[in-house]
Parts: structure tokens; sequence; C-alpha cells
């Protein structure tokens, strides 16, 4: 039945007589299993003026020249065939309709070759035809791929078995496709050039799983021990996956980190690592680290794994955070005010996590705020207390750091309680102590008399300043009357002060000989006792107290040397009193007080002003004679 078959579409093929010169169609290469059988299209014209009675031919092995003797593989006149063919070749053709149809069954690898085929019409009549046939012995079938398994999308491979052997039909089936999705297997026959193909379709949808899975093609013979199969690999595409990537990272400044990215992808992806839209390295490949050294909070931030093929792209994302101490703190300035104005001071910084931000002043806790980048400190009206040296310190479990910074307060004199006059024997001093910013203007006026005197007659008055405070002391001699009371008057850009002196007497004190020499050493011994009497009750110097905080310590800059427009001149006091002074008449260092005052005239004693930073305190000191 299937020689039947293929006779007639060989007849299909061939029928009709052309007529025409000598020539010959058969397919160019046909393909058998090794151990089957394989029948060879042929069909053959000559001219129509030959008129033979009778047709042979021959088939020969390789070669078309009979004078080459090549192997005879049939031949319509006798038996006598090529010992490799005995037994093995019969003609299914009709020489007579011009169909030449070979057959050859028992194949082994030795009859793979070229077969031409030669016309005998008797007598010189004979021609053999350049057209041959190339035949395949093969011992698997072909599985064909397609041109690319993607996850998804319906893939079909295609088993390709020959089909060319009248008396035996190839069954195909497929190996291991059993765990295929959505798989279907189906037969169909085809036909190309001549030559017969049984193809089996093997359907499915491919999944990432089913990359590098091995498919078998099997070809079986009933009634037969012929196997023939075929295996193949699938290589199935897809997007990348993103098997590893590290997870958020909290870490400490200066530490070493390591980000790995581990991706799936066929075919092989680019892979990147990305800070925010920056690209910091990329390369195609399945894992691909970023080794970062040192870490500072600049490393902090998003960080991307990207893979990417021509099948899609895909991201992993993790957050990188540094922790580290606050940075220096920023406060606003330096801040200089006038007593009773509103004040206000920022101190900001930087650290992970927040801090705790602490204004100290003198060791005492002035402000604090818990787990914020800033502090705001805000003074409604500011008083002269407040001036002074302030820390802004801030702190978090990674270390600490502070800053420095000044607020300076200006304010009109205060005359302090140490203000006084002391009277013994023929001597009198009086001290005038004032705080005030900025450094004021002292004089010392005797009203009862029309005189007044301020340090720029130094022949009896010495003033001496430490911090904000500025003491003057006037020193007389001779017996003061009981009339005899002098106002301490101070004055700066912000007001002025006067404040009458009380006297104390004692019987038993007297003053140092009061001389040139003596007076400057009589006042260094009483300033000295003064500033360790006011240590104790009165504020240190800034940079004393800023020794709680082991920071650095910033530069301080003290308003002393401030002089806002308008502020007195000592050179504009000395021009402007110059014409009103009037040297005592008396030995140097002393104002007698037993004078006959109606004989000075006090108009011309001028009024003296000094302008002096001080920061301590001064009281005058008393020697005792024994």
């Amino acid at each position: 039945m299937k020689a039947a078959g293929i006779l007639l579409t060989f007849g299909i093929l061939f029928g009709g007589t052309l007529g025409g010169p000598w020539s010959a169609w058969m397919p160019q290469t046909i393909v058998a299993f090794e151990g089957t059988c394989v029948a060879i299209p042929c069909r053959f014209d000559y001219p129509d003026e030959l008129r033979p009675s009778a047709v042979h031919g021959i088939w020969y092995f390789n070669s078309p020249y009979p004078r080459n003797y090549p192997p005879v593989v049939y031949k319509s006149r006798t038996s006598i065939v090529h010992e490799s063919f005995q037994g093995r070749t019969r003609l299914l053709g009709d020489l007579q309709a011009r169909n030449c149809t070979l057959q050859l069954g028992r194949l082994s690898p030795e009859l793979a070759g070229k077969y031409f085929f030669r016309g005998d019409l008797g007598g010189y009549n004979q021609y053999t035809y350049s057209e041959h046939s190339n035949l395949e012995i093969i011992n698997k079938p072909t599985i064909v791929p397609p041109a690319a398994v993607v996850v998804g999308t319906e893939a079909e491979l295609r088993c390709v078995v020959p089909d060319n052997c009248p008396t035996m039909k190839p069954v195909v089936s497929w190996l291991h496709h059993e765990v295929l999705e959505e798989q279907a297997v189906f037969g169909q026959l085809e036909e190309e050039s001549g030559t017969w193909s049984q193809v089996s379709l093997l359907k499915f949808r491919p999944s990432r799983e089913n990359d590098g899975h091995e498919l078998g093609c099997q070809v079986t013979y009933p009634n037969t021990t012929f196997l023939f199969e075929a295996f193949a690999t699938l290589d199935v595409k897809y997007v990348p996956r993103i098997l590893q990537v590290n997870s958020s990272l909290e870490i400490t400044e200066g530490s070493h980190v390591v980000l790995a990215c581990v991706v799936d992808s066929n075919p092989l992806a680019l892979l990147a690592w990305f800070k925010e839209e920056a690209v910091l390295r990329e390369e195609p490949s399945t894992n691909l680290t970023l080794e970062l050294d040192n870490v500072t909070h600049a490393h902090d931030g998003i960080y991307t794994c990207v893979a990417e093929n021509v099948y899609g792209r895909v991201n992993r994302s993790l957050a990188l955070t540094i922790m580290y101490a606050p940075r220096k703190p920023s406060v606003n300035s330096s801040v200089v005010a006038v007593e009773g104005e509103p004040v206000t001071i920022l101190c900001t910084t930087e650290s992970n996590p927040e801090p705790i931000i602490t204004i100290f002043k003198e060791k005492q806790i002035v402000a604090t705020v818990v787990y914020e980048s800033e502090l705001l400190l805000e003074i409604p009206a500011v008083t002269h207390e407040d001036d002074g040296e302030y820390w802004c310190v801030a702190e978090n479990q990674y270390g600490q750091r502070g800053s420095a910074f000044n607020l300076t307060v200006e304010f009109a004199p205060i005359i302090l309680v140490e203000s006084k006059c002391t009277a013994a024997r023929d001597t009198v001093q009086c001290v005038c102590a004032v705080l005030a910013n900025p450094e004021p203007v002292i004089s010392f006026e005797l009203p009862t008399r029309n005189v007044t005197v301020n340090e720029t007659d130094q022949e009896f008055v010495y003033s001496q300043k430490t911090g904000y405070t500025v003491t003057s002391i006037l020193t007389l001699r001779g017996e003061p009357d009981s009339q005899l009371f002098i106002v301490c008057s101070a004055r700066n850009l912000y007001g002025t002060k006067n404040q009458q002196l009380q006297f104390h007497h004692s019987n038993n004190l007297m003053w140092a000989k009061v001389g040139p020499v003596g007076a400057v050493v009589a006042f260094a011994i009483l300033i000295a006792a003064v500033c360790y009497v006011s240590q104790t009750r009165k504020k240190k110097n800034v940079n004393e107290n800023s020794s709680f905080v082991q920071l650095e310590h910033p530069p301080v800059a003290y308003s002393g040397e401030y002089r806002p427009p308008g502020a007195l001149d000592k050179s504009e006091y000395e021009r402007r009193l110059a014409s009103d002074k009037h040297l005592l008449n008396k030995p140097e260092g002393s104002l007698d007080l037993n004078v006959d005052y109606a004989n000075i005239d006090f108009t011309k004693l001028a009024t003296k002003d000094s302008y002096t930073l001080t920061e301590e305190l001064a009281e005058y000191a008393e020697i005792r004679v024994k």
C-alpha cells in the first residue's frame, strides 16, 4: 500500500511524455535511517525521434562514467551488481514509462553517496545523466527548535523523521516532556523536493524552570528492533530575576561595606549598582558586588541593583544608613545686645541618630532639646547677668561635639555696694566701683567745695578695670570737716548714675604715706585684696567658665573694644575740660583738706573722664598701723 502511494506520487510528478533532449530528475538529497530502506524517485527522458523497442537502465554508485568502472547498483538486463548491493536493490519504476525509481534496503553507512542513472535504448543510444541523488544515512532523528523559547510564550519543537521507505513506517514519540506546561503533540506528513518526512510537533508554554531541561524524540519501526533517538536541551529565555541582594543596613561611619547582587537571567544580564541616579558600577554578569571603604555620612542613601537584558529589566533597592557622631555645632553668631532687648540664638548640627542639644552657661543648663538637629534659645529681655560665654553641646551614642559663642550685653552704669569713703587721721580715700558696658566715665564730685575730679587728675585719682568693672580711687590729705561729702558719678551711652559715698571713720587706721611711689604701691595692694574678695561672688573670666567641656575653645571677642557711634572719647574729654583744669598747689599725690578753700579757684578744677574695660570688682585695702 505504501509502495503504491509512493509510485502514484512519482507518476503524478513525472507523468506524461515531455519529449526533448536527454534529461533526468531525482532529488538532490535523500535521507534514510541506517538498517532501513529508501526509495530514490527518478524520472528520465530522451529525444522523441528515438523509438526503442525496449528500454533498459543501469544505476551507478559515485561515478557517472562506465569507463571508470563504477560499482553497479542495479542493471535491468542482468542481475549482476556490485557485491555491496547484492540482494539490496530493486527497481520500483517502469523504464518503459521513463520511471527509474530505485529502492535500496538494509542500508549501511558505506552505501551513503551519489547515485547516477544511465539509460540504455539499445545500440549507441545509451546516456548517463549528470543529474544524481545524494543518499545520507543517519542514526537519529532531527529536532528543530524554534528561533527562541521565551517564558510565557508558546513554543514549538519539531522532530523530523525521513519517511522514504515504502515498506517501513516510522512511529515517532517524545521523551521527558511530561514536566512541560500546556503541552500537546501533533503529527503530520511533509513533502519537499520529492522526499517525505514524518514531523512530530511538540507545543508547550515554557517556564523559567524549563531552562536546561532535556527533551527527547524517539523513532521506532513496528515489528523491528530499530530504535533511533535524539535529544535537545531547552534554552529558555527570560527576564532577569534578582536572587539575592543585601537588606537595608545601618553601619557606623568609617566601616567597610560590601553590597552584593546575584541575578538569574537568560541571556546574561547587564548588572549595575546605582546611588540615586548615579551609576557606581556596571558589567555583564550574574553577580555584581559594590565595595565602599571608610564610609561617611555622604554614603548615606538609597542604593539600587538593576539587571537588564533584551527581555526585560528588574531592580531591587536598599537603604544604607550611616550612623555618626554630631558634627561641630553651628551657632548663628556671637551676639551683641542692649539690656532689655530680645535675643534669639540658633544652634544647629548634623548627626545620626538625632542628638541631644544643650546650651550651657557657667556649667548651668540654659536650654536643651532631645532628638532634634537644632536648638533655639530665646531671651525675651536680656540683662547684664546674661552676658558671658555660652557652649552649645550636641551628643548621641557615637560622640559629643561643642561650640562656644559669646553674648555681649551693653547696659547703663551700676555703682556697686563696695563703693565708699574711708577717713583716717589726715587722709581720706574714696573707692567708686562701677559695673557697665561700654566702659563708663567715673568722676568724684565735692558739691560743698564745687570740685569735680576724675582719672585725668592722676595726682588724686587712680583707676583700674577688670572685665566690665571699673574701680576708681580718690586720695585726699588733710582733716575733713563735718560738712564734706563726696558723690561718685558714672556715665556711658546708656545712662548716668550718681551716688553719694558713705564715710567710714577709723581712728586706729591710717593710709600709708602718699607720694608718687607710695600711691602706686598702696593702690596695688588695694586692688589685689579687692580682686580676691570679688572673685568669690562675681562672674569669672569667660575662658575659665568654659572649662567644663573638653573641647576646643574658639576665640572670644569682648565688647570692651566696641565703641558705638557717639561714644565718648578720652581725647575729646581732655580737650573739652583742659580749659577748666587747675593743678592744685600741693605736694604731689595729696590734697590738703585744711587749706583755705576760699583761696582756691575750684571752678578751674577739671572734670575728667575715663573709658576702661574690666571684669572683676575691686575693693580698697586698708593698712593697719601698729
